[in-house]
């Protein structure tokens, strides 16, 4: 069976193509620049060549039509015909509270994730975008929208109310959502296996560090905290993103800076997190040239971004009373040796400790603990993709 996996963006689409039976991916590529002067499509068989070919691209039906057809091509192709794909898994950020798992999309499905748009505006409507171009271009292939709020319903209503009028959540469903879903729930199970222990008895935080981050409470396998909260704004500071402020900033911004209110969402997600502190980059990679010739704020912007790191764990190892294990993942959590450290050290309270040799490694899975440390701590590759297509197979 081979399951085709697709992450639409507002002006990208993402794609891996599976073999189920041995769960190897047979090619992926990416479909960029939609709507703009220029695209660009960039396509890695697996053990072939790159391609690349670049054309106007002037929406995300087209960008199907030219994933396709380089998934049908007689040089760099995989399959010989389009009836190969089984299904098709989408990548769908927000689900609200309509679903607590992945589904077959139908027409109510649709209706539903277009009632979600309000609540998931630079979100949901790329995602229904790329689902609907696939529809009509393969009309005959079942498609499963999987959901990065989805594990996340399991968290109690202590966990997700925010304290605003009750009539707020019953009217507009004004609660803490949570995201990375997907990235949680594959890396919590991928640590049970590790650890050799039931997932069912483990206490674990993972770690999702990479442009956008979330940190969740797994505790026996289900979600019962994650950083993120209405929209993915909420949370540790991020590559571009505020974090958690105090509400009152934000109208003290507006009339201090001039913005006005319909900016003032694109100011919060795009020019501030370590970005906006630092005033270099939103790239770990450049903060942590940068700190190392000399720049104090650099520095200061990792300083923040480990301290609040380490704030979540603290707190979420109190809301499960206990911790067996935090995972690191994303393109920090699995790269940056740095971070890690930086996060991990002075944590002796709870019984973790890492080993800096076990540490040094990049992009693995890894147990990077010392030997005598209680709380372990992981370092998982996520598989965002592998996950939906897992779920899509479990549906069809």
């Amino acid at each position: 069976m081979k399951v085709l996996v697709i992450n639409c963006g507002s002006s990208s689409l993402k794609y891996q193509l599976f073999n189920m039976e041995d769960k190897s991916v047979m090619t992926k590529g990416l479909v960029e620049r939609i709507g703009l002067d220029v695209g660009m499509l960039k396509h890695q068989p697996i053990n072939k060549d790159k391609v690349e070919i670049s054309e106007k691209i002037p929406n995300h039906k087209v960008a199907v039509k030219m994933m396709l057809n380089a998934l049908l091509d007689e040089k760099h192709g995989v399959i010989k015909d389009a009836s190969e794909i089984a299904a098709v898994g989408h990548r769908v950020v927000h689900g609200a509270e309509k679903f607590s798992g992945s589904v077959v999309i139908t027409d109510e499905v649709m209706d539903v994730l277009k009632e979600c748009v309000s609540i998931a505006p630079l979100h949901n409507p790329p995602n229904i975008i790329g689902i609907e171009a696939a529809r009509e271009l393969l009309p005959n292939v079942p498609m499963v929208g999987v959901f990065d709020t989805a594990f996340h319903q399991t968290m109690p209503k202590h966990a997700y109310m925010y304290g605003v009028p009750y009539e707020l959540y019953e009217k507009y469903a004004v609660r803490r959502y949570g995201f990375h879903g997907t990235s949680h729930k594959f890396v919590s199970a991928e640590a049970a296996k590790m650890l050799d222990k039931p997932i069912e008895q483990l206490k674990i935080v993972t770690l999702h560090l990479g442009n956008g981050s979330s940190i969740t409470a797994v505790k026996h396998g289900k979600s019962v905290e994650n950083s993120m909260g209405f929209t993915p704004l909420e949370g540790i500071v991020m590559g571009t993103r505020s974090g958690n402020i105090d509400p009152a900033i934000v109208p003290f911004i507006m009339e201090k800076e001039g913005i006005p209110a319909d900016k003032m969402n694109d100011y919060l997600n795009k020019k501030c997190g370590v970005y906006g502190i630092s005033g270099v980059s939103s790239d770990f990679r450049d903060l942590e040239d940068a700190s190392n010739n000399g720049n104090s704020r650099a520095q200061l912007a990792l300083d923040i971004f480990a301290y609040q790191a380490k704030k979540f764990i603290g707190a979420y190892a109190a809301a499960m009373n206990g911790l067996d294990a935090i995972v690191f993942t994303g393109g920090i959590g699995e790269n940056s040796v740095t971070m890690r450290q930086m996060i991990c050290n002075d944590m002796e309270y709870f019984g973790l400790k890492i080993d800096e040799q076990k540490n040094n490694v990049r992009g693995k899975q890894a147990n990077i603990s010392t030997e005598d440390s209680k709380t372990k701590v992981l370092v998982i590759p996520t598989n965002e993709e592998l996950m939906i297509a897992l779920d899509t197979v479990s549906l069809i």
